[in-house]
C-alpha cells in the first residue's frame, strides 16, 4: 500500500554483525546502517518518550494500523542498512513483511515519526534521504531544537516533493493516506518534549 518492496537479502552480514554487537555491548542505545555506514544515537530521554507517546495517542484505537515504536525498517539503499523510527504506523499485517534482523519491509509502513536528540541533524538531513528512497509516504519530525513540527510527504528520489513547517499553536491533519483520521496540537507535543530543567 506504501512503499517499495525489497527483495530477499543475502546471506553474510558483516555489518549487521558488527552493529549487533555495538547494541550488545551499549544497552538503551539505537544502532543503524546507512549507506554502509553505522550509526549510533544515545538512549532517548524521559522527554524525548513523552514526546512520542503523545504523538501515538490518536492511533491507539485504530483496527488496521498500528503505531509502534522502535521496530526496524529495512531500506533499500544498501545491501545490510537498516534504520530504527522513533515510531512508525504500519499496516496490521506488518509481521508478514519481516525481511531480516527484526526490520521490516517498507511496503508496510504508512508513516515514520522521529523525535529530535543530540543527534538531531540526522533526522534532519539524512534520514530525509532514506525515508524518501524506501518510499515512506509520510515523515514526520517533532523538532525539539527548533521548536517546529515537520510534515514531510510526496517522496520524489531522495527528498519529499511537499514539506510543511509547522510552529506552536497550529494544528497539523496528518494525510489521510496513513489510515487514520489525526489531528495533532503542535504545542501540545513539543510540550511534551521539552527538557525539565532543574
Amino acid at each position: 500500500m506504501s512503499a517499495a518492496s525489497v527483495g530477499q537479502p543475502h546471506a553474510e552480514r558483516p555489518m549487521i554483525a558488527a552493529a549487533n554487537r555495538i547494541m550488545e555491548q551499549n544497552p538503551g542505545y539505537r544502532v543503524e546502517i546507512a549507506g554502509g555506514q553505522i550509526l549510533v544515537s544515545p538512549a532517548p530521554d524521559g522527554p524525548h518518550s513523552q514526546a512520542l507517546m503523545r504523538f501515538a495517542r490518536p492511533f491507539m484505537d485504530e483496527e488496521e494500523i498500528l503505531a509502534l515504536p522502535g521496530i526496524g525498517l529495512w531500506l533499500p539503499t544498501g545491501p545490510e542498512d537498516y534504520v530504527i523510527p522513533d515510531l512508525s504506523v504500519v499496516d496490521d499485517d506488518y509481521r508478514s513483511r519481516l525481511v531480516e534482523n527484526g526490520c521490516y519491509d517498507p511496503m508496510c509502513f504508512r508513516l515514520v515519526m522521529e523525535v529530535t536528540s543530540s543527534n538531531w541533524r540526522t533526522d534532519l538531513r539524512t534520514k530525509v534521504g532514506l525515508y524518501a528512497k524506501a518510499k515512506i509516504p509520510v515523515y514526520v519530525i517533532v523538532d525539539r531544537q527548533h521548536e517546529r513540527f515537520h510534515v514531510l510527504t510526496n517522496p520524489a528520489r531522495d527528498s519529499y516533493a511537499t514539506h510543511h513547517i509547522h510552529h506552536p499553536g497550529e494544528k497539523v491533519t496528518l494525510p489521510e493516506s496513513i489510515g487514520a483520521e489525526v489531528t495533532l496540537d503542535v504545542a501540545e507535543i513539543l510540550k511534551a518534549g521539552e527538557p525539565r530543567r532543574p
